[in-house]
């Protein structure tokens, strides 16, 4: 009889295994590929989340949804981590349409883990840090900790003598508006 992996560490397993996100295999292939900015214009999922913004705009949801499924596709298929940001941000916009808030949130947090992934196979900070970003704006203050600790790790092997501060005062900032966002929820 098989054992279900069960828990926190079940998700990552999962989407390494679907997503096909070993280290190998990204670092092997980032070689000629940089990753630029988030909002890349000649990204290839872009022109579809800009037809998501689009459709949102005048409330259609389902070509809100169709664009977001094509940029998702494609998003899937670069393999930068970017891409996986920009979708699951993406996501939670149709989500306002929804009734589901929970479910939006829950598939947004599956976007966001493997572009945490993709950046920590890539060493890319930028990425790290961003991840760390949308899990705190979801809430999700554990993995968004998890994921400072990694962008510390790498900081600390980065050549950039600037990448250990950076780290720090995105911490800082960070907690700054994870503190304002939870005394304000109190009033």
């Amino acid at each position: 009889m098989r054992q279900r992996l069960t828990g926190w560490w079940g998700i990552p397993v999962a989407l390494v295994a679907i997503l096909g996100l070993g280290g190998f295999a990204l670092r092997e292939g980032t070689a000629n590929h940089p990753n630029p900015a988030v909002g890349d214009p000649l990204a290839p999922w872009t022109t579809h989340v800009q037809k998501v913004d689009e459709a949102l705009a005048e409330r259609d949801a389902s070509a809100a949804a169709q664009a977001w499924h094509e940029a998702y596709m494609n998003a899937l298929g670069s393999r930068r981590w970017e891409g996986m940001i920009e979708v699951g941000d993406a996501y939670l916009r149709v989500g306002q349409l929804s009734a589901s808030r929970q479910a939006v949130e829950a598939k947004a947090r599956h976007l966001y883990l493997a572009a945490l992934f993709r950046a920590r196979a890539q060493d890319s900070l930028d990425g790290i840090l961003r991840a760390a970003e949308a899990f705190a704006d979801l809430g999700d203050r554990e993995v968004a900790t998890q994921c400072i600790r990694i962008a510390d790790d790498l900081s600390a092997r980065d050549r950039d003598p600037q990448a250990r501060e950076r780290v720090r005062a995105f911490t800082d900032r960070l907690t700054g508006r994870l503190l304002a966002s939870e005394l304000a929820a109190q009033f």
